[in-house]
């Protein structure tokens, strides 16, 4: 009697877990799973902040390496500041359609929530996305602008551009009314954070000896490609984080079958976008590039970022590839336009974040989230919101504080210049 009902409960474990049926778990546990979510995916994003550190610190010279990494942690303590000071406010608390009250924000202590997961984890997960947007940038103006400037900027965009812009959408502002939809930031942060990139190396110019008089393109290798791909890899992994955290729930074996589908296909539209990458540097150049692959890869996760809820593993592989593609292609054109990008930033953000958020409303690639019209409504509103805030910051701290350093300092390296030390004292190039 005992063996029959040992496998009559065993018959029943297996029942509930193949899905023919689930049993609802209780709301203090499914406050529990929630809250584990937003903190489990939130350092995950975090640790994205390490990889954009890398990459960066890879693909700038030596004698900028310190300083690249100042900023980068600078920024991150700036963005948390100023999120909590105003930020998560203006994005979030009472959203007139346009922007919220930027009150102080005091998270509720108590244990349970209407809500069903703790308000203090949500505020955390929020917060790193608003770190990430700032990273972006720091990567694009490397090598050549000043310190102060680059924190004041940061503070600007942490505290009200980035969290202005994302209530019209997360917030529940005009264009979420609209139906524009965006999963996990392919505008809301990265293209954000690219629009602002761009128009800081456009009023900051471009590194000296970047272009020669007649034209043409000096490359200026990165001094450290090991630590560039380490930067790659971490990014990639903490993008589970940032798109998989993004379901916002982890309370109902729907949630987790659904964050389960997200993590597959940000996956496979990395690869997507390294493989197309590497394959159309061979043929433009001859050979394959190590920097253009790594960037074919952000690509890739950049574009599958506004759906991964909604595209099958196949059409995230070929998101990703056209978002490798695109990117690869844009490099180069930015040399054209003598915009200097020291690390690839706005092909990978701008670029594909643009494609990602428009593929959204593409019939047959899994896009049934929303209207392609809708979509490009949102993106050029906030890519003219996010050009016009950003050109007058930019040109108000030229005209202030002056952007850049003196040619000397340039060229000796922001590392003396700045910081009175060098990332590698014993070589320097």
């Amino acid at each position: 009697m005992k063996l029959i009902k040992k496998i009559c409960l065993l018959g029943l474990m297996l029942f509930t877990v193949s899905g023919t049926a689930f049993a609802e778990v209780s709301e203090e546990s499914a406050y529990i799973f929630n809250t584990f979510s937003f903190l489990v995916h939130g350092f995950l994003v975090m640790l994205m902040a390490l990889g954009f550190t890398c990459l960066e610190a890879g693909l700038v010279r030596t004698k900028n390496t310190a300083t690249i990494c100042l900023k980068n942690v600078g920024l991150y303590s700036l963005a948390g500041i100023m999120f909590y000071l105003v930020g998560y406010g203006f994005m979030y608390n009472e959203v007139n359609g346009f922007i919220g009250q930027p009150t102080l924000w005091n998270p509720e202590a108590e244990v349970s929530s209407a809500d069903g997961y703790s308000k203090m984890s949500d505020w955390f997960f929020q917060m790193v996305f608003c770190a990430t947007t700032m990273s972006i940038i720091s990567g694009t103006v490397a090598e050549r602008i000043k310190l102060l400037p680059f924190f004041i900027f940061a503070i600007v965009l942490t505290g009200f551009i980035y969290p202005i812009q994302a209530s019209w959408v997360w917030g529940g502002g005009f264009l979420s009314e609209m139906g524009f939809s965006d999963f996990a930031g392919s505008t809301l942060v990265h293209s954000v954070g690219g629009w602002a990139a761009l128009t800081g190396a456009i009023i900051i110019g471009p590194r000296l000896g970047k272009y020669a008089s007649n034209g043409s393109v000096i490359a200026i290798p990165g001094s450290n490609l090991p630590l560039a791909t380490i930067g790659t890899f971490i990014l990639w992994f903490g993008w589970f984080g940032f798109n998989g955290g993004s379901q916002l729930a982890l309370g109902s074996a729907a949630d987790a079958a659904a964050m389960a589908n997200v993590y597959v296909n940000t996956n496979m539209a990395a690869a997507g976008g390294l493989v197309a990458a590497m394959i159309l540097a061979s043929i433009l150049y001859g050979k394959a590039d190590l920097s253009l692959a790594l960037n074919g890869a952000l690509a890739g996760l950049v574009s599958i970022t506004a759906g991964p809820d909604v595209a099958t593993p196949l059409q995230a592989i070929i998101i990703g590839a056209v978002g490798g593609v695109l990117c690869t292609l844009a490099i180069p054109l930015l040399d054209k336009l003598k915009i200097d990008d020291v690390v690839g930033a706005i092909s990978v953000h701008l670029v594909a974040g643009i494609w990602g958020t428009l593929v959204v409303g593409i019939p047959g690639l899994g896009t049934l989230a929303a209207d392609f019209m809708t979509q490009l409504i949102g993106v050029v509103t906030i890519g003219v919101f996010v050009v016009v805030a950003s050109s007058i910051v930019w040109l108000i701290l030229k005209g202030v504080l002056g952007l850049r350093p003196t040619e000397e300092e340039e060229m000796s390296g922001l590392d003396v210049s700045e910081l009175g030390m060098e990332a590698y004292p014993e070589f320097r190039n």
